[in-house]
């Protein structure tokens, strides 16, 4: 099954930065989503898998539009479960991207059982605490999953500290304050956020929020160890020409800006 260390080290010793990408299971359907996420992980390193949520407090319009979407045509968090395995099984990496509601109906330890069993790697829960975590991260020990956490530019220095000793994988950083969404330019915050963390942990670094061209992740790329694309990738799904996005980041992370 491997790890999401592993991801990371993979593309290290490659020379590059990771690309992970994001895209909501149930997107537009629970069939056609598989395919999608299947045909990103040719060109990614690892696939955020979003669990679509009635009310993501951090997810922009593209994303809250393809959960609507997704929940519209019958998604149910099972099938979650179902995407992971399926991409999984076709040579894709998976961790999964969700607020703590979902997981908390569905039963924090059988979610954990239960994503580990379909090769899930980790989980990204942005509304879930670290001190408040404790449950959940018990199942992630039990079942040998990651927790990952996310620091901002705002992130006090107390709260760095606690947020990395908790986290596993790698630190989810967000470039800017407020919701997902492709942006114009990368936040002048990010490469400051970056050594930021580490000089708090050894754990990689992955900056998401914004991303939504091969040039704005060759940025990135030159100072953090991944990339992460989310809104621009549903977009280019829904315009038939996720495999030509996919391809141009996958080059960005090759390609570090100003080589």
């Amino acid at each position: 099954m491997g790890s999401l260390a592993e991801v990371f080290q993979h593309a290290r010793s490659e020379g590059r930065a990771a690309l992970v990408g994001y895209l909501p299971a149930g997107y537009p359907t629970v069939e056609e989503s598989i395919s999608l996420m299947t045909e990103l992980a040719h060109h990614a390193d690892l696939i955020e898998v979003g669990i679509p949520f009635t009310d993501p407090m951090m997810d922009g319009p593209t994303i809250q539009a393809a959960a609507d979407e997704a929940l519209g045509n019958g998604f149910r968090v099972k099938d979650t479960i179902r995407v992971v395995r399926e991409v999984t099984e076709a040579g894709g990496r998976c961790v999964v991207m969700s607020y703590w509601n979902p997981i908390l109906q569905y039963g924090p330890e059988a979610f954990a059982q239960d994503l580990a069993e379909a090769g899930g790697l980790g989980s990204i829960i942005p509304d879930l605490l670290p001190e408040e975590a404790g449950r959940w991260r018990q199942a992630c020990d039990e079942h040998g999953l990651d927790p990952v956490y996310l620091v901002a530019p705002s992130t006090t220095p107390e709260r760095m500290h606690s947020t990395v000793e908790a986290a596993g994988g790698f630190i989810y950083a967000a470039s800017h304050m407020g919701v997902t969404g492709a942006q114009e330019s990368v936040s002048s915050h990010a490469q400051e956020l970056v050594a930021r963390v580490r000089q708090a942990t050894d754990l990689p670094v992955a900056v998401g929020l914004g991303v939504r061209n091969g040039e704005q992740a060759a940025t990135i790329a030159a100072f953090a160890d991944g990339v992460i694309v989310g809104s621009a990738l549903i977009q280019a799904a829904g315009e038939g020409r996720l495999s030509e996005l996919a391809t141009e980041l996958a080059g960005g992370v090759r390609k570090k800006s100003g080589e």
